[in-house]
């Protein structure tokens, strides 16, 4: 057909001048030419058709063959694994019943190993030597029985655990800053109590296996004994030990120091501590005042001379200034110039008094609003967590502790202070009664 069509296109192309030259027969002729030549073709092409179909028909029945091969192969190994679980079974069976009492030593054995890598996780000796309880986690983790080596580790990290915890020991390690930045330092472990570096105490962190500086340390005297413990070289040194591996520790640096307790007070603690600071000081400027007019009294007792510096001298200058009165008049003017004297005597009594009474009253106050802070928590928040409570129960307690220890010495220093008055009041009513005395026996 594509002959023909081709025939017929180059007829076509031709045009008339080739049709006229062409006759009917030659035209017949290129026909049958033509249709012999897709004959051969189609031919051709069924030979091939036939011959790929033999060989499709080959690899269909190879691949059948190969599939009954590998189902046959998959049989024999299903069965082969078959009888080696129920060998296995039998053999389990039969190791169970050879171990017996090794079984249970094992269970025991890793029940230990289990026990020890847990302490020696939250333990401070792994600073020093780490990767212990890594080595501990093989034999926890598997279900073979443990190998000699595994139990004579376990025997090992138990003793090196007990001798470790009586050894006072100096290593270098890298230890984190409270700012959490590493550094090289010398490092002194107590046993498993505690571990100091460069005078300042060390917490363990399990997760890292690091040694870290406390964000705040304890402070007083447990720095003071750290330092010292540090810089000493051979002998005995104080220090404070943590027996509960850090728990007391982290205790007292939890504990509030002089300072926040009073800033817990909030601003009725500190009104409480300036008035109580104002009345002490005042108080002991009256009682310098007092004991050097004491003194200056006393002296004007033993001298003859009349000082006007002191009370008794003023009045003794006030008799000499009158002693052409009569003793009645004299007395009255004795009077006069004690009365004079005694409110300079008596200054700043009642000041102090009155600090001494509302310190405590400021103290309760502060109680009162604490109290108020609190139960607002409480009706908000509820009582689940008492760190919500906790700011307002300080104030309570804080600013009643700052309002009588602010009034104790008040009351002590204004007894003092009346004690010394008197004293000196009734000097000076003796010495004018003495000269009334004197006056009226001449």
């Amino acid at each position: 057909m594509r002959v023909i069509t081709l025939l017929l296109a180059g007829l076509l192309v031709s045009g008339n001048a080739i049709a006229d030259r062409l006759t009917l027969d030659q035209l017949l002729k290129e026909i049958q030419k033509s249709h012999g030549i897709e004959g051969k073709i189609n031919r051709e092409r069924e030979a091939r058709f036939v011959a790929d179909h033999a060989k499709q028909q080959e690899l269909l029945q190879s691949a059948k063959n190969e599939l009954a091969a590998q189902e046959r192969l998959s049989k024999q190994l299903k069965d082969q694994m078959e009888a080696n679980e129920q060998e296995l079974d039998r053999l389990q069976t039969e190791l169970d019943n050879r171990s017996g009492i090794l079984r249970e030593l094992t269970g025991v054995a890793k029940q230990a190993a289990g026990d020890l890598k847990a302490d020696l996780e939250n333990s401070i000796v792994s600073a020093q030597f780490p990767e212990r309880s890594g080595k501990l986690a093989a034999m926890t983790q598997s279900k073979a029985l443990p190998t000699l080596e595994e139990l004579e580790s376990l025997w090992f990290y138990l003793l090196q655990e007990m001798t470790e915890s009586g050894k006072v020991v100096k290593f270098g390690s890298d230890i984190l800053t409270a700012s959490g930045e590493p550094r090289q330092a010398e490092v002194v472990r107590i046993g498993t109590f505690n571990a100091i570096a460069d005078g300042q105490y060390l917490r363990y962190l399990s997760e890292t296996g690091k040694l870290a500086e406390l964000a705040r340390q304890p402070g007083g005297a447990y720095n003071s004994l750290a330092e010292k413990f540090a810089g000493t070289s051979s002998g005995t040194a104080d220090l404070g030990v943590d027996p509960t591996r850090g728990v007391i520790l982290s205790m007292l640096i939890q504990a509030p120091d002089s300072i926040e307790r009073i800033q817990q007070g909030g601003g009725i603690g500190y009104i409480i501590l300036l008035l109580g600071g104002f009345g002490l000081a005042y108080g002991l400027y009256r009682l310098l005042m007092l004991t050097q007019t004491h003194k200056r009294v006393s002296e004007q007792i033993a001298s003859t001379e009349v000082s006007e510096a002191n009370p008794l001298g003023r009045i003794i200058a006030a008799v000499e200034q009158n002693q052409t009165q009569n003793t009645e008049t004299l007395e009255l003017i004795l009077d006069e110039a004690i009365t004079r004297e005694v409110p300079v005597l008596e200054k700043g009594l009642s000041m102090i008094k009155l600090l001494a009474a509302v310190a405590p009253l400021l103290g309760l106050l502060g109680t009162v609003t604490g109290m108020i802070a609190t139960f607002q928590s409480i009706s908000l928040f509820g009582t689940g967590d008492p760190k919500l409570m906790a700011s307002g129960i300080s104030q309570a307690l804080v600013t009643t502790m700052l309002g009588l220890c602010a009034a104790v010495p008040l009351l002590f220093l204004h007894s003092l202070l009346a004690y010394r008055s008197r004293a000196l009041i009734q000097i000076l009513d003796e010495q004018s009664a003495g000269i009334i005395s004197r006056r009226a026996g001449k």
